[in-house]
């Protein structure tokens, strides 16, 4: 083959070349970059050791409170078949003093409810969803209501035991959002602090047969409008 056509021919083949090492990592662009000094790890410090432990707790979350619904029939075990509206009756007769009389805290609740069929702007309760949040293979069912007259919603989970109703988780606060994430219940609730929420989670503890709160920590939404809130226990127990 005469030099000049060996010299043509090699071109392609440099450039090639040259291709490959540009993608190779070495140094040029497109390569792997140091993402700079890896700061040095620190052992947990533990504060006074000699602290005496604490013999009960601070708050009662009423984690493990469960409670069986009275006078409510669960058709052939199926969550589904139950009347929502009939579950939140039977809690209102239940805890007469969180929803009857003048000074109940949500003593509007029951008269509302009342009117679902002909009101149904003042109408508390929510839709409810179904999932199985325990693990045995069948729905639960996830139920919220509004707590008027306060800015609360009550939300609650309920499982079948046997042929019988039990409410398994119960919380009631200032409500932004809820989220059902596998065997969870993720609620989020205005902070009293500009730009944060609270995140609580609660998740199923099949060794307590009930959900316990798992998680509960602020988290930054950057609003710096949100609305002010100060969480207050709640009357009934088991929610702030």
């Amino acid at each position: 083959m005469p030099p000049s056509r060996r010299r043509r021919a090699s071109r392609p083949l440099a450039a090639a070349a040259l291709v490959l090492a540009a993608g190779s990592g070495c140094g040029d662009s497109g390569g792997p970059l140091s993402a700079g000094a890896t700061p040095t790890a620190v052992s947990p410090a533990r504060l006074w050791p000699g602290l005496q432990p604490a013999s009960s707790p601070a708050w009662d979350y009423g984690e493990t409170d469960t409670e069986t619904v009275e006078g409510v029939r669960v058709p052939d075990g199926d969550v589904r078949r139950v009347d929502p509206a009939a579950v939140v009756r039977a809690e209102i007769a239940a805890h007469p003093e969180d929803y009857a009389g003048a000074k109940a805290p949500y003593r509007e609740t029951g008269a509302r409810l009342a009117g679902c069929g002909a009101d149904r702007d003042r109408c508390p309760l929510l839709t409810p969803y179904y999932r199985d949040l325990t693990g045995d293979g069948r729905d639960d069912l996830t139920l919220g209501f509004r707590l008027p007259p306060t800015g609360q919603t009550a939300v609650r989970v309920y499982t079948v035991i046997g042929h019988e109703l039990v409410r398994v988780m119960s919380n009631n606060d200032a409500v932004s959002a809820v989220e059902l994430a596998g065997r969870s219940v993720v609620i989020r609730s205005p902070s009293e602090v500009a730009g944060y929420e609270y995140r609580l989670q609660w998740t199923w503890d099949a060794d307590q047969r009930a959900m316990l709160l798992t998680h509960d920590e602020m988290l930054r939404t950057g609003d710096h409008e949100h609305p002010r809130h100060r969480r207050t226990p709640s009357p009934s127990g088991g929610a702030r």
